[in-house]
């Protein structure tokens, strides 16, 4: 029996070796150029550049709500796709961008809404999840906010003490 199984693995051995061909000479010249090619532009990454990275909405009063337009363009290789753009709160709202792959050199454009909530210098940041090099890419939204002019009127009224003659500084009602 061992005799047999090392007759089979002598003759296999030789039967092996003896269709090997030269690896080399079955690889087509064309396929090793269609590679590098394909190899070359895989390093090729979208690029998005954006017409301003930061948008200032100056002074507006607590509580208006504000928006503006981002535009930007795929300055790369390779077509650019945008799979999220999202704040850091949820008073700030981006809206009306495209999943589709932008082409290069092709534009395009998100809205940012601010509910223009909050007090003095505000800064909300604004992340966009695309297929460039980085993967992650921002854009900034500033405000100062100034108090509702009648919000102070309101809490002014509140806090007034009785007007009713000779109760003056007193609160009795």
């Amino acid at each position: 029996m061992k005799k047999l199984i090392l007759g089979l693995s002598a003759l296999c051995l030789v039967v092996f070796t003896s269709c090997k061909e030269d690896a080399a000479s079955k690889v087509k010249a064309e396929n090793v150029a269609v590679a590098a090619e394909r190899d070359a532009v895989s390093g090729d990454f979208p690029a998005i550049t954006f017409d301003k990275t930061e948008h200032d909405f100056g002074e507006i009063e607590n509580g208006t709500p504000v928006e503006t337009v981002f535009s930007y363009t795929n300055t790369g290789k390779a077509p650019l796709v945008i799979t999220n753009i999202k704040s850091t709160c949820g008073c700030t709202v981006p809206k009306d961008w495209s999943k589709e792959p932008l082409a290069p050199g092709a534009s395009a454009s998100f809205t940012v809404k601010f509910n223009g909530k909050g007090t003095n210098k505000v800064s909300k940041t604004i992340t966009i999840t695309a297929n460039t090099e980085k993967g992650r890419e921002t854009v900034k939204i500033t405000a100062f906010i100034k108090p509702d002019p009648n919000a102070l009127q309101n809490g002014a009224a509140i806090t007034k003490t009785s007007t009713r003659p000779g109760h003056e500084g007193h609160n009795h009602d």
